[in-house]
């Protein structure tokens, strides 16, 4: 059942969802949405801490002041996208190029309406910790507060975190133990061959041809050197080589990314890339050079936290509210970063389904305003379960 109180907000909450879709700040700049967030958690009298990640504001709201009382921490996400906006809504980005195309303006809306509830009824005992997380999309803002001491400065037990997805019926969850979403890694693969007239190719080494049969082997790996009950994907996303109609170029470019849910197929993947690119790109007497980053670590739930949540969601919305048969997605979340150091669980809400439920990163895409009581009340409950209070 949804928690009156924020039924009662619920158009407040939309004015501040849709406050911050019209001026999005992408990765490492949410100077104006940090100053938002922390103004609206000042008002609702919790201590603000500002500075992790650069922009990360926490918001910190105890009840009781017994040190031995434990402590959670509610993750939400920032940042917006380099998206185009193509919605003619009035809300709509004023911000040429920059939108939020991924529905963290409705993530801020919802933890900010339970922040608002929490601290205005207080029925818990312990310290809840508002995390707002810069620089998700990408860059890595969930990596950046780990590393600068977000678990030293605000010593907690578990860390939840949530994300909206379209093509869930509104108001469904879904959320599983161990992987939720999986890794993602990058690689820049520069072949150099040697360039040529187009009407001589035999005079040099055509690195378009080399890239071409290096593509055709990267393609292999996943297919032939993965454990078929594994998952993983491989995807070259760019080819760049040539600059004119009559000659072969001296180099090339690959580009691409993989994804895989545990670190041993991580390692293997890279491991052969590394290979073919150095046996494959030699046998046309041409050189490699790879670079290979590894991103965001997969995100993995901890069974125990994932209970947890799994059973307050039944508990509020009803046993038909959690789904059963989701399946990890193979994108990827640096929420990762803060479950590798903390254990906790991350839950998916529904955004809708059928028409005008665009996918995120879409130039199309809002988040649904009618999901901001659903996730609110998610929040506040699961503070109220697991820092349960006088009866």
């Amino acid at each position: 059942m949804l928690i009156p109180e924020l039924i009662d907000w619920k158009d407040e909450m939309t004015g501040w969802r849709r406050h911050l879709h019209q001026h999005p700040e992408t990765a490492f700049e949410e100077v104006a949405t940090a100053q938002f967030v922390a103004d609206k958690l000042a008002a609702f009298g919790i201590k603000v801490h500002r500075g992790l990640a650069g922009t990360g504001v926490v918001g910190v709201l105890r009840c009781a002041c017994e040190s031995t009382l434990p402590a959670i921490g509610l993750r939400a996400d920032m940042d917006a996208l380099a998206i185009q906006e193509a919605n003619e809504c009035d809300h709509r980005s004023n911000f040429a190029g920059k939108m939020h195309a991924c529905g963290h303006d409705g993530h801020m809306a919802m933890l900010l309406g339970a922040a608002r509830y929490l601290a205005a009824t207080r029925r818990f005992r312990g310290t809840v910790y508002f995390i707002f997380q810069p620089a998700e999309e990408n860059e890595g803002g969930g990596r950046r507060m780990v590393q600068e001491g977000l678990f030293e400065s605000f010593p907690m037990d578990a860390v939840f975190g949530m994300h909206n997805i379209p093509g869930i019926p509104l108001g469904r969850f879904a959320a599983m133990p161990g992987p939720m979403m999986a890794s993602f890694d990058v690689f820049e693969i520069l072949i150099r061959g040697s360039g040529a007239h187009a009407a001589m190719p035999h005079t040099g080494i055509d690195s378009i041809v080399v890239a071409s049969q290096l593509v055709l082997a990267l393609n292999t790996i996943v297919s032939r050197n993965i454990d078929p009950v594994e998952s993983a994907v491989l995807s070259v996303t760019q080819l760049r080589a040539g600059d004119t109609w009559n000659a072969s170029p001296e180099t090339a470019v690959l580009r691409g990314t993989v994804r895989a849910f545990n670190d041993e197929v991580r390692s293997l993947i890279e491991r052969r890339i590394r290979e073919l690119a150095e046996h494959v790109v030699s046998a046309y007497r041409g050189r490699a050079e790879l670079r290979y980053e590894r991103r965001y670590p997969p995100t993995i739930n901890n069974a125990f936290r994932t209970r947890q949540a799994c059973g307050v969601i039944e508990s509020v919305f009803g046993a038909e509210s959690l789904l059963t048969d989701a399946k990890p997605l193979m994108a990827a979340e640096d929420f990762a970063y803060m479950l590798n150091a903390k254990e906790g669980c991350y839950v998916w809400l529904g955004n809708g389904t059928g028409p005008g439920a665009s996918p995120v990163h879409n130039p199309r895409y809002d988040f649904n305003d009618e999901l901001l009581p659903y996730g609110a009340t998610y929040w506040a409950r699961l503070v109220e379960n697991l820092l349960p209070g006088p009866t």
